[in-house]
């Protein structure tokens, strides 16, 4: 594994870059290599719930299915806060059967998903992805277990350096999710934070995969 992308909506189609795609319930793709699945709090349809969550459920049984997600709350979405809340700790609960990661999408709304991550008892590695708040908000999150994934605040937003680098080594990933740079773009700009070489923090990566996902 050379470069690993923990969340990205398009395959790099590349022998270098191990990619985790997004997925769909009602677009899945076939054809992708390795993937999660789940229903994203902007795209919740109340008619289609039952059968969303019956494709997550199913696809979670594949061995290339390696998270479910992403999934989470967002409440500057349009959808009925409560809904989202309910859809989600209904995924959760897939994620704790199947043992899967959660890739979670998250927007002011830290607080809740912390509580229900509480509530539940969920014992499967959470990540947040796209993280892009301040040290308090990270410390918070790394104290109550979740993983933290950066990828485009980290190339947009300079003031997100000192954050980056209070988080421990062994509880980050890098990700591309929907920005057009690549992968090496943002492992270039990650080792620099971190003082690191590219190499070493392949390795690094390497090795989080293997705690989070190679069970």
């Amino acid at each position: 594994m050379q470069f690993f992308n923990f969340h990205t909506h398009k395959s790099a189609n590349r022998q270098d870059v191990f990619d985790i795609v997004n997925q769909y319930p009602n677009e899945f793709d076939e054809s992708t290599a390795f993937y999660s699945i789940g229903i994203h709090p902007w795209y919740i349809v109340k008619e289609r719930i039952e059968a969303d969550l019956e494709i997550i459920n199913q696809k979670l049984t594949a061995k290339n299915c390696l998270a479910l997600g992403e999934c989470g709350l967002d409440k500057r979405a349009e959808v009925p806060f409560e809904l989202q809340v309910t859809v989600f700790e209904r995924q959760l609960h897939l994620a704790e059967k199947h043992q899967k990661p959660v890739v979670v999408h998250c927007v002011a709304a830290f607080q809740e998903v912390i509580a229900l991550k509480k509530k539940l008892g969920i014992t499967v590695p959470m990540i947040i992805h796209g993280f892009s708040k301040n040290e308090q908000v990270a410390k918070q999150l790394l104290d109550n277990g979740f993983y933290l994934s950066f990828g485009k605040y980290l190339i947009k937003n300079p003031y997100l350096e000192i954050v980056f680098k209070s988080i421990p080594n062994n509880r980050f990933f890098l990700e591309t999710d929907t920005i057009d740079e690549t992968i090496e773009i943002v492992y270039a700009l990650a080792a620099k934070y971190k003082n690191l070489t590219v190499d070493e923090l392949q390795q690094l990566m390497a090795s989080n995969y293997k705690t989070v996902f190679d069970k």
